[in-house]
This record gives structure tokens, C-alpha cells and sequence, in this order.
């Protein structure tokens, strides 16, 4: 073993500087130019902006690293670029620059943890210089190994990305597709949602489903919460898309007393509310439940349609519904029930629709597959990174 190394023993610190205004261009005008975090991606930057009169310059191949909030997350530069001073570049000479990057990334929440500062945090040049580096003294043949095997876990990720990128891409195509010409080539009419199959009817949500929403008992009184087994969901279950168990229960007096609606297995939600992303989504409740009032519940009568299908399409409706509540004159945007009610869906036959929802099922599961293999080897690379870099596994002993 050997003495910790410092990264500026190991490696030349360039500390970014902010250039003049003036040269700041989208045009593609001189270098890529980077100013924080913001431009970093999971493992090399994209540039949104140029400079066309560089103070400091990272080269093709440096290592990045934010100094200013968020302090410590690190890519590898493609090209070279211009750097402001968010960012410092860092280019290796005694130490193998993959090792070197991934070592940092190991170091995140140490690097995190220097900064100061009372608005936001930064790191300095100095810091930067200290960072203890390469602590279990790896020769270079053993930090190429372990850059070698923490590189191709990075890659099968990558992998899982472009495959699920590729068919949420199909997924959309495919919606759009289906959702206007169906599943028979028939000829298409114009309706007030666009053209679609001649034999389809277009028909008012509330025409095919009963509307309401929510609301939520009171906190502090525990006759409402106390022992619940009632189960109860906020808006941020919207994201589970296919609801089947809730966190949070509520007794019966709290259904009796605060006119909760329990709604059926098999209704659609629909969060009307909602910060971020979150307005305008929808999501099947496979469980019955109570909601609160930010979401509304589409509970479906008879046998006319399918709720998958009512979901599958809902789900193309997400920036319709939230320009319609942005458009409704709260300052936060809203839906209503009462706009819900109204709002136009396509109903082919029951069997078409089964058929549709079929489809997107197939490629809904496919991508479910993917990202759970994707989070297998991030908890992989995880191990591998603590592992390796601490020197609990040697390179020799895994097999490759």
C-alpha cells in the first residue's frame, strides 16, 4: 500500500472562467461551451451553448467536474470546449484517466460535503489539488483492469438506455398510429379529436364513466388515520401508472365522516393537480381505494369499454389536459371534474379495444423488463465501484 496521492500530484487542474457575455452564442460559433452541471450528462456533456472568444479550455478527453452547486458530479469531455467557472477540467499524467473518473464518482459525496459557501456551495482550486486519490496505491495495470470492468458495466447500462429510449420512441409512433387508423385499415373519418375508423364513435368521458375526486381527512385527528386499513393514495401514486397497493390507509370513520368516495378496482386516475411533471397524468388503480383531492377518479359503467384502453389513450392526451388547466385561469393549473366529464375518447369495439391495449401491453412490459435489468447492473456498478476502489475485490478475482 501507499500514502494517499493528491489529485493535483496526479493530474492538471484547469479552473474554469467565465468568458464575455458577448461571445456566448447557439449558432455553433467557436467552441461547446460548458458552464455547470447542467450541461453534464450520465457520462459526457452536450452542449446547448457556444463561445466564440474562450478564456480557459478543457481538451478532448479531460475530465470535468462541477465546482459550483451541485459540487462534485463529473463527466468526460468530448471535444474541445470552452469551460466557465462552474466547472474546473482535469487532465491526467501519472494515473489512468478512466480510473481516475471513476474514482471521482466514488468520491461524489466527499467532493459534496467541502463545499461552502451561504447561497450555494463551491469547491476551489486548492481542494481540488488535495483530493486523496488512488489511497490503495494501484499500479497502473491494476487501475487499467478496474477502469476496464467498471467501463463495460457503464456500457451495458448505456446499452439499456438506447433500447428503452428506442422503444418508448415505438411506443409513441405505435399510439398515434392506433389511435387513428386502428387495428383493420378501415377508412377514417374527421372527428372533433382528429380522423379515426369510420366504425369508431367518439364519445364524452363522462358519457361512459362516473367523475369525482377526493379529498383528504384531517391530519392531526387520529380517529382518521390511527390503525387505517382503508387504503388511501396522493397524487404522487399517479407515477405507478398500474396502482396495486397504497402507503397510506385511513379508518372508516374517516370514510364516513369525511364523505370519502371509495373508488373501484379498475378506475382510471387522474392527478388534476400537481407540481412538476405530475398535473395530467394518469394511472389504473388495480386496488379499491380512497384518493384525495388532487386527483379525480374515472370510475367506468357498463361494458363498453375497456379501461386499459381508456388509459393507453388518456395517456396521449398529457399535454391537451395540462394546457387546458394552465389555460383555466388558476395561477397553478387545474382540471375539473367537470372538464373530465366532457372530454372527447374514441370507442371502437370491445375487441378492437382489447387488440390496442394488447399492443401497448406487449411493449409497456418489454420496457419494464429493460429498466429492471438496467437497475440491476447500476446496483452492480455501485458494488463494483465501492468494491474495487477500496480494494475489498481485486480485479484478479472477478471473472470477466
Amino acid at each position: 500500500m501507499m500514502e494517499n496521492t493528491s489529485l493535483g500530484e496526479l493530474a492538471e487542474l484547469i479552473m474554469g472562467q467565465s468568458p464575455p457575455s458577448t461571445s456566448y452564442n447557439s449558432e455553433k460559433l467557436g467552441l461547446p461551451f460548458y458552464q455547470g452541471k447542467s450541461d453534464f450528462g450520465p457520462i459526457n456533456p452536450t452542449p446547448s451553448k457556444y463561445c466564440s472568444d474562450p478564456r480557459k479550455i478543457a481538451e478532448a478527453g479531460d475530465i470535468l467536474i462541477s465546482v459550483r452547486a451541485p459540487v462534485g458530479t463529473t463527466n468526460i469531455c468530448l471535444e474541445k470546449s470552452c469551460i466557465g467557472r462552474g466547472i474546473a477540467a482535469i487532465r491526467p499524467k501519472s494515473i489512468d484517466r478512466d480510473f481516475l473518473f471513476y474514482y471521482l464518482r466514488k468520491l461524489e459525496p466527499y467532493i459534496e460535503g467541502l463545499g461552502s459557501g451561504a447561497i450555494f456551495k463551491a469547491i476551489n482550486k486548492s481542494q481540488l489539488f488535495d483530493l486523496p486519490i488512488n489511497e490503495m496505491g494501484f499500479p497502473l495495470p491494476e487501475q487499467k483492469k478496474i477502469a476496464h470492468v467498471l467501463n463495460t458495466v457503464q456500457e451495458a447500462i448505456a446499452a439499456q438506455e438506447r433500447i428503452i429510449a428506442t422503444t418508448t420512441e415505438l411506443k409513441k409512433a405505435l399510439m398515434h398510429k392506433l389511435f387513428t387508423e386502428g387495428l383493420h385499415g378501415e377508412p377514417q373519418k374527421e372527428t372533433e379529436i382528429g380522423p379515426v375508423p369510420e366504425s369508431w364513435e367518439v364519445v364524452a368521458l363522462g358519457d361512459v364513466a362516473k367523475i369525482g375526486n377526493g379529498s383528504t381527512p384531517k391530519r392531526g385527528n387520529k380517529e382518521f388515520w390511527e390503525n387505517g386499513n382503508f387504503p388511501w393514495l396522493n397524487s404522487t401514486k399517479i407515477h405507478d401508472k398500474f396502482i396495486l397497493e397504497a402507503e397510506q390507509f385511513v379508518t372508516k370513520n374517516a370514510v364516513e365522516k369525511c364523505h370519502l368516495p371509495i373508488v373501484k378496482a379498475d378506475s382510471l386516475l387522474v392527478a388534476i393537480t400537481g407540481q412538476g411533471k405530475t398535473l395530467g397524468n394518469v394511472a389504473l388503480t388495480r386496488i379499491e381505494t380512497c384518493i384525495n383531492q388532487h386527483l379525480a377518479y374515472v370510475e367506468f359503467k357498463g361494458q363498453s369499454v375497456c379501461p386499459e384502453f381508456v388509459f393507453w389513450y388518456m395517456q396521449t392526451q398529457y399535454d391537451l389536459l395540462r394546457r387546458i388547466a394552465e389555460a383555466g385561469g388558476s395561477t397553478k393549473g387545474a382540471l375539473t371534474c367537470g372538464y373530465l366529464k366532457t372530454h372527447p375518447i374514441p370507442v371502437p369495439s370491445i375487441d378492437e379495444q382489447n387488440g390496442i391495449t394488447a399492443a401497448f401491453s406487449a411493449i409497456d412490459w418489454k420496457i419494464r423488463i429493460v429498466s429492471e435489468k438496467q437497475k440491476h447492473l447500476q446496483n452492480l456498478f455501485r458494488t463494483l465501484l465501492h468494491e474495487l476502489m477500496t480494494g475489498k475485490v481485486r480485479v484478479a478475482e472477478l471473472e470477466i
